[in-house]
């Protein structure tokens, strides 16, 4: 959430912001302008009046001892409590209809990302990787994964419905060996710590990363009157994990890494990416995330990065790293880097991760704040996430940039340890 006052005091460069993220707030501003005037006003009289009740009942006090008749005491008493009780409705309808209309608006962009409209208009910032050139007809993992009986679909809709698949086998070792390496990279190398939360999440937890009100439709909920849903991905709990509190400013940055499996409707989405793995509703996921101050948190976004683009080092894929223009932003993320694998089936690079910085965002929503090392004011947290990385197209990658010529796929090096020396995956 945008802070309010920050609004207020930076109106034409917050319309400058969002304008340049396609988002037309004119409206949404001037009620926020509104409401925040009419606050303004009330407040002064409803806190006037309330010390003048406070005098009021000295005076009546004052008045019974000396036996004086108190009716009109009492009476300006009740009318004045009728009034402020009117008068702090009205400003709690006031505060609801401006923190609900701040709520709506996404976040500015950082300085440092480029103004565009569509993906066409992201900026590549670096490839690591050449991809291969198949000297015989490759596969789409579609193919090659029911071909080595590794994958199945058909069973996958039988049990569920559309976008849901069933591993076995070999596929469902490849999956765990996956989530193993990532976890075991990210905790001992590169500092985080394991966390295994909870796969629902009550609406306050979902509100605080920004995914309710909003985005309500792409979320799957529990039927009858349980507060909760199944997560989208591990970055609500994990950053939710101290919604409410106060850190100490000298354990920061704080760093979690947890799988768990993502649960998304894709609303919206029906015809893209339909066939195969690429778009689920049911997916697994090792995610990063970070608590940090304002001061680091863009030299962490980098880390984060970086540590996201490992993975795919250490498993020998090629990809690209694209800096998100303004227009192809998530709601919550100030800044967006995407990681982009080679698909040979698709002859493209296409998401593996994204990696944001929200800033204070999220923090502000869930009131995450950290009281400075050197003492002074509590302030709101930077938040930051990224998938590191998705396990399902991680799969894909591997299939199909790996597959040989007799159909088998070659494991790579880095995951040998995790499949009892496996060398090949082939069909058995």
């Amino acid at each position: 959430m945008l802070d309010p006052a920050y609004i207020r005091d930076h109106m034409e460069e917050v319309r400058a912001g969002l304008r340049n993220r396609g988002v037309d707030a004119d409206k949404a501003l001037e009620e926020i302008a509104m409401l925040e005037t009419a606050r303004r006003r009330m407040i002064p009289e409803l806190e006037g009046l309330k010390r003048q009740q406070n005098a009021s009942a000295d005076e009546f006090a004052k008045a019974k001892r000396m036996a004086k008749d108190t009716t009109q005491i009492q009476e300006a008493n009740r009318q004045r409590a009728v009034q402020i009780k009117q008068m702090g409705t009205q400003l709690d309808s006031i505060e609801y209809q401006r923190m609900s209309a701040v709520t709506n608006l996404p976040n500015l962009p950082h300085a440092s990302v480029p103004v565009g409209k569509t993906s066409a208009d992201n900026v590549e910032v670096r490839r690591h990787g050449t991809p291969r050139t198949f000297d015989f007809a490759a596969l789409a993992h579609w193919d090659l994964g029911p071909a080595l009986g590794i994958i199945d679909f058909e069973r996958g809709t039988r049990l569920a419905g559309a976008r849901f698949t069933v591993l076995s086998g070999a596929g469902a070792r490849l999956s765990r060996a996956l989530i193993n390496f990532m976890l075991d990279l990210h905790t001992t190398e590169h500092g985080y710590r394991e966390i295994e939360p909870p796969f629902l999440a009550n609406s306050d937890t979902l509100k605080g990363t920004a995914q309710l009100p909003k985005f309500e439709q792409d979320l799957f909920k529990i039927a009858g009157d349980w507060d909760l849903y199944l997560i989208p991905t591990a970055e609500v709990p994990l950053t939710n994990l101290h919604r409410g509190e106060i850190l100490d400013g000298r354990e920061l940055p704080i760093r979690y890494t947890a799988y768990t499996p993502c649960f998304r409707s894709e609303a919206g989405s029906y015809g893209q990416d339909v066939r195969g793995l690429i778009r689920q509703h049911q997916f697994d996921k090792v995610e990063l995330v970070k608590l940090t101050t304002p001061e680091q948190s863009y030299d962490e976004l980098e880390s984060l990065t970086l540590n996201a683009e490992e993975v795919l080092k250490r498993l020998e894929l090629p990809y690209r790293v694209v800096l998100l223009c303004t227009g192809d932003m998530g709601f919550a993320s100030a800044k967006t880097y995407d990681l982009e694998v080679w698909l040979p089936s698709q002859n493209t690079y296409r998401e593996i991760s994204s990696c944001s910085n929200t800033e204070a965002f999220q923090a502000r929503r869930a009131n995450i704040k950290f009281r400075p090392a050197a003492g002074g004011r509590t302030e709101f947290v930077h938040t930051l996430n990224g998938s590191g990385l998705a396990v399902g197209r991680t799969l894909i990658a591997i299939l199909e940039n790996f597959q040989q010529e007799d159909g088998s796929v070659v494991v790579p090096a880095a995951l040998r340890p995790y499949l009892d020396g496996a060398e090949k995956i082939t069909r058995g």
